[in-house]
């Protein structure tokens, strides 16, 4: 994925987070679980760069937690979330073509 101005090759690896984030497990494989929430948070930015949203705005961000599984992340400006959580609701609501 590209975006202006975003740095896709580190993108997530600087944003582990969690209770203990400053604290690494030895032989825990956090590159794995990242990797695989790299895929998910990947996908997601291309739906909403599909559903005309700003990546500037609203994305996705791959993460780990402590234990090294994948966490995706939404990080966004409130009025993006706003907007994207009722674009969701339409779909739940049947009136956006959702399942």
């Amino acid at each position: 994925m590209a975006g202006a101005g975003e740095d896709w090759l580190r993108d997530g690896l600087d944003d582990v987070a969690g209770v203990n984030s400053s604290l690494w497990i030895p032989g825990t494989d956090y590159l794995a679980g990242w990797r695989t929430a790299r895929e998910a948070a990947d996908r997601l930015n291309r739906a909403l760069l599909g559903a005309g949203f700003e990546l500037s705005a609203v994305r996705a961000v791959a993460s780990t937690d402590e234990q090294g599984r994948g966490v995706v992340r939404l990080a966004g400006w409130p009025d993006a979330a706003d907007r994207l959580a009722g674009l969701l609701e339409e779909l739940a609501s049947g009136n956006g073509g959702g399942r």
